[in-house]
């Protein structure tokens, strides 16, 4: 699909997202970056307080997270100081009620190079890969993630997963389009039913903002796979039909970019299914669009109850005051909430970022659940590591940190296998009698296990 064509796709999915804003909007739309801020040297070099918010400064990863409540100013309200001296930057005339609005953040997502150029100092390599980024999964960032980024650094780990780099081009033996075989696992279109007692339903196929390892690259952002009844209809009823299904796990694109009235269509057609017991949605949006765990979203949700919520936090900076505010809201609905955290080279693959991410979460109330193997999608190879960086994460966790904090780390395997656990090996073997284990320090111990007698 061209450029043009994807932009016009996203453009008729704005037009559905927007049906319900969860609060009268206090002025017009104001264009991407208008009126047009100085030079980013010009914002960036100054010596001035947006200077040094925008031009981020490493933290210690042993800097302990500080939730809304605990820090002064600005955060106690919700809003971290990057993303007001962002806001104040590069969109001077947004009040902050108006920057807070979900529907605002998705109308004025960054999607065009001349976008990006003007709040990043691009690399080559990303300008080239943002001129064919079109081709293949489109670009979208949300202003409040973009405040998040590094201006001047294309390594920093939060850009590196949203601005494309022409890595994401090159394909390598063993990878797919379809790498989970989820198309070979669809009855009807835009659902899957690989395991026995639980099928995914794709609400859509739009997000806030891509993620360039995204699994379903091959078909998120074109606007080919609509919240259309007649297709959600036809997903329904095979459920109805299929009384082995017990768990649906509503995802995408991302379900919560629909409006509150359309998405508790959804889930109400979900709950009037008797043999329905569990009721998932998979989200990233704590993450990238805040602004959108409303009240209003929140009350709706809590009708739905045995509801769960996957969502999908990658990096500690995501951590934010106002993922902290999404997250606390929607656990404060009653909803157990689990982060399904994707291992990327460059970007989390140490044990100390790690550790830094699942304390945070704990903290947000999340509970870190999956630490998966990056999908070999096309074009994914400069964000896979090896297998045993992951065990070797887990490892460096486990007794260093409580057990809740531990995430599984599992492998999707190719062609629908389905989740396998990978852990560190802790069983040394049989002695007589006894077990033998090796702990988390490389002790050996024995537990008692007579063998049965004849």
């Amino acid at each position: 699909m061209s450029s043009s064509a994807t932009e016009s796709a996203e453009s008729s999915y704005s037009l559905v997202v927007d049906e319900e804003p969860p609060g009268p909007l206090t002025q017009p739309f104001l264009p991407v970056l208008s009126p047009p801020p100085p030079s980013i040297s010009t914002n960036l070099g100054s010596q001035g307080r947006v200077s040094r918010l925008l031009v981020r400064k490493r933290k210690p990863a042993s800097q302990p997270f500080a939730s809304p409540a605990a820090e002064g100013g600005e955060a106690r309200s919700g809003l971290n100081l990057r993303s007001k001296a962002f806001r104040k930057t590069f969109f001077p005339q947004t009040p902050e009620k108006l920057w807070n609005d979900w529907h605002w953040q998705i109308r004025n997502r960054f999607r065009t190079l001349a976008q990006l150029e003007r709040i990043l100092q691009l690399s080559e390599e990303e300008r080239e890969a943002i001129r064919q980024g079109g081709l293949q999964l489109p670009v979208a960032i949300t202003p409040y993630y973009a405040s998040l980024l590094d201006p001047l650094d294309p390594n920093h780990p939060l850009r590196r997963m949203v601005v494309p780099r022409p890595a994401e081009f090159i394909h390598t033996p063993g990878e797919s389009a379809d790498p989970l075989g989820e198309d070979g696992h669809s009855p009807v279109p835009g659902l899957v039913h690989r395991y026995p007692d639980r099928v995914l339903l794709l609400a859509h196929d739009f997000c806030s903002t891509y993620c360039r390892y995204c699994t379903r690259s091959r078909m998120v952002g074109h606007g080919e796979m609509a919240a259309t009844q007649a297709r959600l209809e036809a997903a329904l009823d095979y459920i109805r039909r299929t009384p082995t299904v017990r768990d649906v796990l509503v995802s995408g694109g991302d379900p919560l970019t629909l409006s509150d009235q359309r998405l508790d269509e959804i889930l109400s057609a979900i709950r009037a299914i008797p043999h329905v017991q569990i009721v998932r949605l998979g989200t990233k949006v704590p993450a990238v669009l805040p602004q959108r765990i409303t009240p209003a979203l929140c009350r709706m949700l809590r009708k739905h109850h045995p509801l769960w919520i996957s969502l999908h936090f990658q990096h500690p900076e995501e951590c934010t005051p106002e993922a902290y505010q999404a997250c606390t809201r929607l656990a404060d609905a009653g909803i157990p909430l689990g982060s399904q955290t994707v291992l990327l080279q460059g970007i989390n693959d140490s044990v100390e970022t790690m550790k830094e991410l699942v304390h945070r979460l704990l903290q947000m109330r999340v509970r870190p659940y999956y630490l998966f193997q990056c999908d070999p999608i096309c074009g994914s190879a400069h964000f896979r590591t090896p297998v045993s960086k992951g065990i070797e994460i887990i490892q460096g966790l486990r007794g260093h940190t409580s057990g809740y904090a531990i995430p599984y780390y599992v492998i999707d395997l190719p062609g629908g296998g389905g989740k396998v656990p990978l852990q560190p090996e802790y069983f040394v073997g049989r002695d007589g009698n006894d077990l033998v284990f090796r702990n988390f320090e490389g002790k050996t111990f024995r537990y008692p296990d007579p063998i049965p007698s004849e």
